[in-house]
């Protein structure tokens, strides 16, 4: 870390353990700049940062720094960090990661990564897996829409069989 990240760091009082973690971040490829902001997100939630392996493992699967930093935003980089690295490794869009985050951190239903996974190898576009994302679908319709797929049905016609939940 440069000087001046490592100052930064001195002034949301780090301890030992968060700068191990934050080391650990570096070293997966989190710049000093995300370093800083992650470490105020949780000094913002008055939290303890231990997420420098989970942060790396993200990066290594191929999210962005800016996606990574809104995860620790919506507090999505704990237990269910590990099926968003799977998504990412599946292909799944960081915009669509995000979504499920969302729906995750506000408890709202959203097919789980392996159901987009699914998805995503039987063929269906990245604007439609986002969209079902967005809509609130839930893992209970997944068998539904792939029926629909594998018959044929174009993504916007099965996109009209799901209407976006009552959020």
């Amino acid at each position: 870390m440069s000087y001046d990240t490592i100052q930064q760091v001195k002034t949301l009082h780090a301890t030992g353990p968060e700068v191990a973690e934050l080391a650990t971040a570096r070293q997966g490829g989190l710049s000093d700049a995300s370093c800083v902001q992650i470490l105020q997100v949780f000094r913002g939630r008055r939290k303890t940062f231990a997420d420098g392996e989970t942060i790396a493992g993200l990066l290594r699967a191929g999210l962005a720094e800016p996606t990574i930093i809104e995860l620790a935003r919506l507090n999505q980089l704990g237990v269910q960090a590990g099926e968003l690295q799977a998504m990412r490794l599946a292909g799944i869009s960081d915009e669509t990661i995000l979504e499920v985050a969302r729906h995750h951190a506000e408890g709202k239903p959203v097919l789980s990564g392996a159901s987009l996974a699914g998805m995503k190898n039987a063929g269906f576009r990245d604007s439609t897996l986002l969209e079902f994302s967005r809509r609130g679908v839930s893992d209970s319709e997944a068998n539904a829409i792939l029926a629909l797929h594998r018959r044929g049905v174009k993504d916007e016609e099965i996109l009209k069989h799901f209407p976006a939940s009552g959020s």
